[in-house]
């Protein structure tokens, strides 16, 4: 090895010692016969300290000073030297290493560096583009190192605690067939065997149904998985789940399973004990309560429904959604109407038309015991008094309303929960809310495509006292699904598979896919539940994003070593890239020009 101790290692136990180091320069000060050196690598920074009494004799020790000075940023170098005790009174308490410093022996420029566009050693970072374009770069900087090595201890930790519950890991395939449902896969064109397709997986969800249907009771795998989708903060084209399958399991089972992996989780990242059960939320409530399935908890500010009041004003907008059918619902920022003018509140309602489709956006004011608002003219007084009542208000109250559809006051009112939630500091960032998701519908219908759609996947069971509506009412049918949701973010997610062929092939047929498609794309499954399939279920747990969760980041790309941008490149690759026509011709493709 060409050093003895890592950069973040020496103590003042180790004064003393004769040791060598590598590392990066994270920046130096030059205060004439004396210069200071911090060397950094991903454990941490020890300060070398060049002065008259450094080297074995005066003539070195000028020499090391002159070496020293002609160091820049992120040159590479190798120290050895004595490790002294800083001066009482001299310490870094911002370093683990901060009551030692490093007296050179013997410096070595092992590389140089030309001025990196992304420098490590500075806290103002230039724009993301240029962080993904030089990775190499931002990897250096510590706080990347220490979100990816927070990621590496939770790997570990899973797979601890998956080994010692008994779960064997097995790898799948990358290369399988396209499947229809789901989000668009990405296809890879075979060479020997030319018009044909491989697909790249969305996740293992068939081979780990066959699995438990092969005996393997207990699979677990890091799987990489791969989604052609529009992308966003929390989301990429490629992607790490803990994708979990057992047999002869319920709902509970999984749950409990999952329940005491989140507490080891807590309890060794966050080093906060877990309380469980964790607290259960049918997916109805969540979308009335809160307008989404996966509901920040950290904080109140309920949604409040007013439609049976909007059905009995005579102002027009409520009155006309309410006879519609449509949903009147709203928010309370408590003692925040100070902090909205009038300039302000035209900025909020032109974003939540922009943002989630809103015609507008209603107010009220509390003052004076009423509400205030330029459209408070259109109610009697007694109504304003009921919709104040309703919503809880009191003077120095804010109220937002949304008269529209169920699903677009959802997004709506959910956006402006979690903004003001945010903006009004209704909690602490740094807390976490662990809780689960249970009772969503299993099927959706889509209007555009005139069929029912599986809100999971194909393979969901539904509940057992709710299998009777898929003759009768599918809509209503309650699919035997959980999700995991930690600060508003949904974890993970799971469900009780279908393990009996008919019942399989009945959903096929809801979902509009034919029996000769489904005997050409999931024929090998129809085969393998007729020979004695297991009751199975199952989860997947996003890995990024559980990771992002747990460092207390916004993007998931900041957990990734080598992310792609929201349209899908890698900014230091080039990735996609054009290929030549030699590889084309192998694969017996023509481009579209």
């Amino acid at each position: 090895m060409l050093r003895t101790h890592t950069c973040g290692e020496l103590r003042k136990e180790d004064a003393g010692k004769i040791v060598t180091l590598c590392g990066w320069v994270d920046h130096q000060r030059d205060q004439g016969g004396l210069a200071f050196l911090w060397l950094r690598d991903r454990y941490g920074i020890t300060q070398i300290t060049f002065s008259q009494d450094a080297g074995n004799s005066p003539e070195e020790a000028e020499g090391l000073l002159q070496s020293a000075r002609q160091l820049r940023q992120e040159f590479v170098v190798q120290v050895e030297g004595e490790v002294l005790r800083r001066p009482e009174g001299g310490e870094n308490q911002t370093l683990a290493t901060g009551e030692i410093e490093i007296r050179p022996l013997k410096l070595t420029l092992l590389n140089k560096s030309d001025v990196p566009p992304v420098q490590p050693g500075i806290p103002d970072l230039p724009s993301e583009d240029v962080r993904l374009q030089y990775r190499f770069l931002d990897l250096r900087r510590p706080d990347m190192q220490k979100a990816l090595s927070l990621r590496h201890r939770m790997v570990k930790i899973m797979r601890d605690y998956t080994d010692e519950q008994g779960f064997l890991d097995v790898e799948t395939p990358m290369l399988g067939r396209s499947t229809p449902e789901g989000a668009r896969d990405y296809l890879v064109p075979s060479r020997v065997q030319p018009g044909k397709f491989y697909a790249l997986p969305q996740s293992p969800q068939l081979y780990k149904q066959l699995l438990m249907i092969a005996g393997f009771d207990r699979y677990v795998q890091v799987a990489r998985c791969f989604r052609d989708e529009d992308l966003r903060a929390d989301r990429q084209p490629e992607f790490t789940q803990l994708d979990l399958e057992m047999s002869f399991v319920t709902m509970d089972d999984i749950i409990g399973m999952m329940e005491g992996l989140m507490a080891r989780l807590a309890k060794e990242v966050l080093g906060m004990e877990l309380s469980l059960p964790l607290p259960r939320m049918s997916y109805r409530e969540a979308m009335e309560r809160f307008g989404h399935d996966a509901p920040d908890l950290r904080f109140g500010m309920e949604l409040v429904d007013l439609t049976d009041l909007a059905a009995q004003c005579e102002f027009r907008v409520f009155r006309g959604t309410a006879d519609e059918g449509n949903r009147v619902r709203g928010i309370v920022a408590k003692g925040a109407a100070a902090e909205f003018s009038r300039k302000r509140i035209d900025e909020w309602t032109r974003w939540a038309q922009e943002n989630f489709g809103v015609k507008g956006l209603a107010w009220f004011k509390g003052e004076e015991g009423t509400l205030h608002a330029p459209i408070a003219k259109n109610f009697e007084e007694a109504m304003l008094a009921q919709i104040r009542e309703r919503l809880g208000m009191e003077d120095g109250d804010i109220a937002f309303i949304v008269a529209d559809t169920f699903s677009t006051s959802c997004r709506a009112l959910n956006g402006l929960r979690r903004r003001l939630g945010k903006e009004l500091k209704l909690y602490d960032p740094k807390s976490f809310h662990f809780s689960w998701i249970v009772d969503f519908p299993m099927l959706e219908f889509d209007d555009e495509e005139q069929r029912w759609v599986a809100v999971h996947h194909p393979f969901t069971a539904p509940l057992p006292e709710d299998e009777p509506l898929l003759d009768t009412d599918p809509g209503k049918c309650r699919a035997a699904a959980y999700d995991i949701v930690i600060n508003g973010f949904e974890a993970g997610g799971g469900s009780i598979r279908i393990h009996d062929n008919t019942l399989q092939q009945k959903i096929f047929r809801l979902l509009n896919i034919g029996d000769a498609m489904a005997r050409e794309r999931f024929g090998f499954l129809l085969d393998a539940l007729r020979f004695g399939a297991p009751p199975h279920g199952g989860i997947a747990l996003g890995l990024d994003r559980l990771a992002m969760i747990f460092a207390g980041l916004d993007s998931i790309r900041d957990v990734i070593a080598f992310p792609k941008t929201a349209r899908a490149t890698d900014l230091m690759t080039g990735a996609p890239g054009e290929v030549d026509d030699k590889q084309l011709r192998e694969l017996k493709l023509e481009l579209g020009r």
